[in-house]
C-alpha cells in the first residue's frame, strides 16, 4: 500500500507495527486506520503505560488497554471488568470473579446502548440488545480491547449504540509449539483451569486451541456458579499485511442467582439472599382420590433462581490486496444462543382451561400433573423464558488509497438474527428444583402439554431482526500531515418481523399461550376475554413489521500542533431502535380498524460532541475530553428481580456533558502511574408522561444510575526483575435510583492490589505465582443499581399522591483472594 510505505519509510518501529496492528473492531477498521497506527508508531516515546493506557491518534475519545495489563488482573475476569479504570466507564460486577454478570455505563449510557463486539461480530442480544459480561471470551486469549466513548466507526454493525463501543480482538497464534496453562485457587471455594496450546506453523498456517473451566461458590447465601469456554483459532499469513483467519467459541454458563437487596438492608443485613430449602407446603406428596394444591412457598428458593445460557460463535477475518492501492476486507460470522433470563415457576391447576381447552374449569377432563392418576390437584410447575438465537453476520470493506495523503473507504454490513422467544413449561423434582433449566424445549427436559398433546406455554414468539447498512467514509491529511480529516457516514436499516402465536393482554404483559375458544369482544377489532381473566382484553395471534432507519454522520478533525501535542474535535449522530420486547408490548381498542400501538414507538437519537486533546511524550501519555450529548426519547430500563421482567419507561429529551481525562506517566523503566477522572452532568428535560393527564415531576432532575464523578487510578512497581506489584482503586460518586431523585445509593471506593513473583520450573523460565486481591478493604457498597420512578410517595401535576416502589440492588463483591500458577513450555 503506497501510503503505508511512504511513511514506514524513516521510522525505526516499523516491526512494531507490524506485530501489533491497529486497535479496532474489525478488519476493514482496522485496515482503513494503517495509517494512524503507523504514523504513532514513528513518534518516539512509548507505546502504552503499562498495557492500561495506549497511544492514539484518531479524531474521536478512545482508549485502548491491551493484554500486558490484561494479564495483571483475575484469572478468568470479565473483559469488562478490566476496562474499568478507562475514563468514561463503570461497571458493576455482580461478584469479584464475573461469571454471574454485570452492568456496564459509558458517560450514562447502559449497556443496551454500547456496541460490544468481538473480532468484529457484534454481542449486544438482536432483540433487546443487551450485553452479558459472563460469557466473554478467556482474558488469557484477548490482544486489546477498543473503547469508542459517545461514537461508534463507521462500519459499526448496530442500530442501538448510542453511547460508544467496546471491541476486543483475540490473540493471534505462535509460530512455535507451546503451551500455557493457568490453575487457580481462591475464595468461595474459588477454582479454574485454562490451558491453551499453540501448534506451530504448518503449511503455512499457525493454530490455537484453549479450554477453561471455573466453579465457585455465591459469596453471600446458597449456590454455585460454574463456567465452561472452549476456544480455537487458525490463522494464514498472506504477505503484505494480508491475512485469513478462522476463530471458534463455546461457552456455558450455570449460575445460581444473587438475591437483590434494598438500599436499607445494606445497612443492616447485607448478606440476606435466597433460602436454602423449598418450603414443604410448596410440595404436597400426591395422593390419588384427594386434591393437593401446591403452597407458593418456593418464592424465595435459591435453586429456583437460576441463569443458564450456551452461547457459540464461528468468526472468519480476511484482508487481501487487490492491488498496491485497493484493499478489500471480508468478516463473516455465526452465533449461537440459548439461554433464558432466570427460573420463575407457576401454580397450575390440573383443570386449567390451557391444559384442558374447553372453556371451563369444572367439566375439563384435565391433565394428570403429578402422576397420582387423578385431575383434582394443582401442581407446582417450572415456567421458563426461553431464548433461542441463531444469528450470520458480515461486514466488509473496500479501501482506496487516492494517494498517498487521500483514502476512501466503503463498508456493507449484514446482521441477520432469528430470534425465538419461548416458555415452555416443565417439571419440578421432589426438592423444588426444576428438572432441567431449560425446561420442556426440544431436546431437553420432559414438557407439560395439554390434552390434545401441546405444549403448555408461558410465551412463544419468532422474530427476525435483519440489520443492512452501507457506510462511506474518507480519511485525509493536510499541511504536512499535521491536519487529518475523517468524513464518515452510516445508513443502518434495522427491520423487525414479529410474529405472537399467543394472545396478548391490550398494554400488558404474560401473554395467553392457549388452543381454548374465547369470546369475540363487539367492536370489530378482533380482540377478545376469556372465562378465567375477567374483562381483561387479549389481541389474538398476530405477525407485523417495522423499520427504522436514519443516515447518521461521523466526522473527526486532528491536529498535531506539536510532536508530541494535538488536538481533536468530533461530532457523531446515532440511533438506538425500539427493542423486541416493546413492540411486542402493544395494545389495541376495539374499534374497527384500530391501530396496533405499541408501547415504545419511536427509535432514540443523540447527537454528541468531543472536543479533546493529547499530550504523548517520551514518558507521558495524556488525554482529555469535554464531551456534550443531546438525546431524544430516552428509555430507561428497570429489571425487576421477581418477576424477571424489564420495564421500559420513556423519560423524553435528555442533555448530558461532561470531561473524562487520563493519564500515564512512565516514571522509569520499572515503575509506573496511572490516573483518570470522569464527570458526567445530566438533566432530564421534560416531565415523564404516566398517562393521558397526569405526569410525573421529572423536568431537571438526574439520571438514573449515573454518577456525577468517578475516579480510578493505579500504579506497577517492579520492584526486582522477578517480583511485580501493582495497586488499582476505583471511586464511583452517588448515583440515583429514581426519576425523581428521592433514593440515592451511596459512593464507594474500591481497592484491588496484585502481585506476581517469576520462578524458575524444571530448570526452565516462563512459571509465575500471582495473587490478587480484589475489594482488598472489605467495602460494603451497592454495584449494580436498580431503578424506579419514586421510592417515595409524590404529588403528580393534578394533585394526587402516587405511592413509592422499592427498589433492589446487587450488593458488591467483598474482600476476595485469588492466587494462580501461570506456565507457559
Amino acid at each position: 500500500m503506497k501510503m503505508n510505505k511512504w511513511i514506514l519509510a524513516g521510522t525505526a518501529l516499523t516491526g512494531l507495527f507490524a506485530a501489533h496492528g491497529a486497535f479496532a473492531q474489525s478488519t476493514g477498521t482496522e485496515a482503513a486506520e494503517d495509517v494512524k497506527e503507523v504514523v504513532v508508531q514513528g513518534k518516539r516515546g512509548p507505546r502504552s503505560i503499562d498495557g492500561a493506557l495506549t497511544k492514539e491518534s484518531v479524531g474521536k475519545s478512545r482508549s485502548t488497554v491491551t493484554q500486558e495489563y490484561l494479564e495483571t488482573q483475575a484469572s478468568g475476569q470479565t473483559v469488562l471488568q478490566s476496562i474499568n479504570l478507562v475514563p468514561g466507564v463503570n461497571f458493576t460486577n455482580n461478584d469479584a470473579y464475573g461469571t454471574s454478570g454485570g452492568n456496564i455505563r459509558i458517560r450514562g449510557f447502559d449497556g443496551n446502548r454500547i456496541s460490544l463486539t468481538f473480532d468484529g461480530a457484534p454481542l449486544n442480544d438482536t432483540g433487546n440488545y443487551a450485553i452479558y459480561s459472563n460469557q466473554q471470551l478467556d482474558s488469557e486469549l484477548i490482544e486489546t480491547v477498543a473503547v469508542n466513548l459517545g461514537t461508534t466507526d463507521v462500519d459499526s454493525p448496530t442500530a442501538s449504540a448510542a453511547g460508544g463501543t467496546v471491541a476486543y480482538k483475540t490473540i493471534r497464534p505462535s509460530k512455535d509449539f507451546g503451551i500455557d496453562s493457568t490453575l487457580s485457587v481462591g475464595t468461595e471455594n474459588f477454582r479454574r483451569a485454562f490451558v491453551k496450546v499453540d501448534t506451530g506453523e504448518f503449511l503455512g498456517f499457525t493454530a490455537w486451541v484453549a479450554a477453561s473451566k471455573t466453579q465457585y461458590d455465591k459469596f453471600k447465601g446458597p449456590g454455585q456458579l460454574e463456567k465452561t469456554q472452549y476456544n480455537g483459532r487458525i490463522y494464514r499469513d498472506l504477505g503484505n499485511g494480508d491475512f485469513l483467519s478462522l476463530a471458534a467459541n463455546w461457552n456455558e454458563n450455570r449460575n445460581t442467582n444473587y438475591r437483590n437487596i434494598t438500599i436499607n438492608d445494606l445497612k443492616t443485613n447485607p448478606d440476606l439472599d435466597y433460602d436454602l430449602t423449598c418450603a414443604s407446603t410448596a410440595l404436597p406428596t400426591p395422593v390419588n382420590g384427594t386434591a393437593q394444591n401446591a403452597g407458593s412457598g418456593c418464592t424465595n428458593y435459591y435453586g429456583q433462581r437460576n441463569n443458564p445460557s450456551n452461547t457459540g460463535s464461528v468468526r472468519g477475518q480476511f484482508k487481501k490486496h487487490i492491488t498496491d492501492s485497493l484493499v478489500f476486507t471480508f468478516d463473516p460470522s455465526f452465533q449461537y444462543v440459548l439461554a433464558n433470563g432466570g427460573t420463575q415457576f407457576e401454580v397450575v391447576s390440573e383443570k386449567d382451561n390451557r391444559l384442558d381447552l374447553d372453556g371451563t374449569n369444572t367439566t375439563g377432563v384435565g391433565v394428570d400433573l403429578n402422576g397420582d392418576k387423578d385431575t383434582l390437584d394443582s401442581v407446582m410447575l417450572f415456567r421458563p423464558s426461553n431464548t433461542n438465537t441463531r444469528r450470520f453476520g458480515l461486514t466488509s470493506s473496500l479501501i482506496w488509497d487516492l494517494n498517498d495523503d487521500h483514502r476512501l473507504r466503503g463498508a456493507y454490513t449484514i446482521d441477520y438474527g432469528r430470534h425465538r422467544q419461548t416458555g415452555e413449561f416443565s417439571y419440578m423434582d421432589a426438592s423444588g428444583n426444576p428438572v432441567d433449566l431449560f425446561g420442556g424445549k426440544d431436546g431437553n427436559g420432559p414438557a407439560v402439554v395439554d390434552v390434545k398433546g401441546n405444549k403448555l406455554q408461558n410465551r412463544n414468539r419468532f422474530s427476525i431482526a435483519k440489520l443492512e447498512q452501507i457506510a462511506a467514509e474518507y480519511r485525509g491529511y493536510f499541511f504536512d500531515r499535521a491536519l487529518m480529516v475523517n468524513l464518515g457516514v452510516r445508513a443502518p436499516v434495522l427491520t423487525r418481523e414479529l410474529n405472537n402465536y399467543c394472545y396478548q393482554p391490550n398494554g400488558g404483559d404474560f401473554p395467553r399461550c392457549t388452543a381454548e375458544t374465547p369470546t369475540v369482544v363487539a367492536g370489530g377489532a378482533g380482540n377478545v376475554t376469556f372465562p378465567t381473566t375477567g374483562t381483561t382484553k387479549h389481541v389474538p395471534p398476530i405477525s407485523f413489521t417495522k423499520e427504522y432507519k436514519k443516515t447518521l454522520p461521523n466526522v473527526g478533525v486532528t491536529w498535531n500542533f506539536t510532536d508530541i501535542q494535538s488536538l481533536y474535535v468530533s461530532y457523531a449522530e446515532q440511533i438506538s431502535a425500539p427493542r423486541t420486547d416493546n413492540l411486542y408490548k402493544y395494545s389495541r381498542a376495539d374499534t374497527a380498524g384500530s391501530p396496533l400501538i405499541t408501547s415504545i414507538a419511536e427509535p432514540e437519537t443523540t447527537q454528541s460532541f468531543d472536543f479533546g486533546y493529547r499530550y504523548q511524550s517520551s514518558n507521558i501519555l495524556l488525554s482529555a475530553a469535554l464531551w456534550t450529548s443531546k438525546f431524544q426519547n430516552r428509555i430507561v430500563q428497570t429489571y425487576d428481580p421477581e418477576t424477571l421482567l424489564n420495564t421500559d419507561r420513556n423519560v423524553g429529551e435528555v442533555e448530558m456533558s461532561g470531561f473524562d481525562g487520563q493519564i500515564g506517566w512512565q516514571v522509569a523503566d520499572y515503575f509506573s502511574v496511572y490516573a483518570s477522572a470522569s464527570y458526567n452532568k445530566s438533566e432530564l428535560k421534560e416531565d415523564l408522561q404516566l398517562s393521558a393527564t397526569t405526569f410525573l415531576p421529572t423536568k431537571g432532575k438526574t439520571l438514573v444510575e449515573t454518577p456525577e464523578w468517578t475516579y480510578s487510578g493505579r500504579f506497577q512497581w517492579e520492584v526486582t526483575p522477578v517480583f511485580q506489584l501493582g495497586v488499582q482503586a476505583k471511586y464511583v460518586g452517588e448515583r440515583f435510583t429514581t426519576d425523581v431523585n428521592d433514593e440515592v445509593a451511596p459512593a464507594y471506593t474500591v481497592f484491588d492490589m496484585d502481585m506476581n513473583y517469576k520462578i524458575s520450573a524444571f530448570g526452565k523460565p516462563g512459571t509465575e505465582l500471582q495473587l490478587n486481591v480484589i475489594n482488598m478493604f472489605d467495602e460494603t457498597y451497592l454495584g449494580s443499581l436498580g431503578s424506579a420512578n419514586n421510592a417515595l410517595p409524590v404529588t403528580l401535576n393534578n394533585g394526587t399522591v402516587r405511592n413509592g416502589s422499592t427498589t433492589t440492588h446487587s450488593r458488591g463483591a467483598p474482600r476476595t483472594l485469588m492466587l494462580s500458577l501461570k506456565t507457559k513450555f
